[in-house]
């Protein structure tokens, strides 16, 4: 037990940042409020889609981030099958 208190006071005593009470409620919030609803069924790949968009969110980069989406599905999906990456317009 004592070797314990001593590992958590050697990161106070070198002067490094610890709250682990704020990353704790940090992870709560983000994840397990989320993750942990009655009847949920995650796989891993969506899960870790929600808790990104759920990031992003929170950090209000939520509208930057869509942005780009949507400018790089534009790309993807139409732009790179024309010539010059011009979509011609209907006629």
């Amino acid at each position: 037990m004592a070797a314990i208190k001593l590992a958590r006071l050697f990161p106070i005593n070198a002067g490094w940042p610890v709250a682990s009470g704020l990353i704790e409620g940090a992870a709560r919030w983000l994840v397990k409020d989320r993750m942990d609803l009655t009847g949920a069924r995650w796989g891993l790949d969506g899960a870790e889609a929600v808790l990104k968009l759920r990031a992003l969110r929170s950090n209000g980069d939520f509208v930057e981030y869509w942005r780009f989406h949507v400018a790089q599905e534009r790309q993807r999906v139409h732009e790179s099958r024309y010539a010059n990456e011009v979509i011609p317009r209907a006629a």
